[in-house]
């Protein structure tokens, strides 16, 4: 039996949508039938559509074509297009799921990288302070006379070298500066593989629970060092490998074990060497030669 104010459904009828306006709304013109429709499917590009966009030169120094200077370089000179269609201004951006291609003409610029022999006083990267940047260095009569690389030096070797990696002012050593954004990329991407070997002139005591947390136990800015490989070359003088870069990390390394650096050389990134190239002087990565 049924309460007052409550109907219900006769038994064998199918249940009416929640959503389903009632008769009486209809007759009254309250709501409005619409027009049966397709199904309609978000495709790819349109879900795509919804990510939020990205520089053109961002997207394609993360997908390796490049780094976003010689990107930037590409864009101006009209051979960069996204989707077939020619990227025209600086600073577009895009879908990073849409295709970039190249023009051929990439293909046939020289793009240099360079090895200097880095003296202390100098700067890796820009002027700063009153100090000159390493790159003052790169000129004709200090190219090293050793160089067997066939190359003639020309300012337009200059345009976009820029450092892969830092070098202390006050250290001295192998400092690799490239025009190629690959280059660049291997030797500093934040996954790089590529070894760096320094040897270090110290001061104070080291045992050897202070040589085994060099190699592995210590933390910077409150973050675990990867683990690296220290080992006596002589009386004063350490040698290490890191796979890492951070800011000062072998000095402040050192000041964690009771050390005081008083002198630092980088002699091999990868596998290419400082050798006997002469201080502040430069030559040309050999195309025989590999990092």
């Amino acid at each position: 039996m049924s309460r007052r104010g409550i109907l219900h459904k006769p038994a064998g009828l199918p249940a009416r949508p929640d959503s389903e306006p009632s008769t009486r709304a209809k007759r009254a013109g309250l709501v409005r039938t619409a027009r049966p429709t397709k199904a309609v499917t978000v495709s790819q590009s349109a879900e795509s559509a919804l990510a939020p966009k990205i520089r053109v030169s961002k997207l394609m120094s993360e997908r390796g074509i490049c780094s976003r200077r010689e990107a930037d370089d590409y864009i101006e000179r009209g051979w960069v297009y996204v989707d077939g269609v020619k990227v025209d201004q600086l600073g577009m951006r895009v879908d990073p799921s849409q295709v970039i291609t190249l023009d051929r003409r990439v293909d046939s610029l020289p793009r240099v990288t360079i090895l200097l022999h880095k003296p202390v006083g100098y700067v890796s990267a820009q002027a700063e302070d009153g100090y000159r940047p390493a790159i003052a260095l790169i000129t004709p009569a200090t190219r090293f006379r050793g160089d067997v690389h066939d190359a003639r030096f020309v300012r337009d070797h200059l345009k976009g070298l820029a450092p892969a990696g830092r070098l202390d002012i006050d250290s001295t050593g192998l400092l690799v500066l490239t025009q190629d954004g690959r280059t660049a990329k291997l030797l500093i991407g934040e996954d790089s593989p590529i070894e760096k070997e320094y040897l270090v002139r110290i001061e104070g005591r080291l045992d050897d629970r202070g040589l085994e947390r060099l190699n592995h136990g210590l933390s910077l800015d409150g973050v675990a060092l990867k683990p690296a490989r220290v080992d006596w070359q002589n009386r004063d003088q350490l040698r290490f490998v890191l796979r890492e870069g951070k800011k000062r990390q072998i000095r402040r390394m050192c000041e964690l074990v009771g050390l005081r650096v008083i002198g630092l050389k980088r002699v091999r990134i990868g596998r290419v060497k400082l050798g006997e190239l002469p201080l502040s002087q430069w030559r040309y990565l050999r195309d025989d030669e590999q990092f």
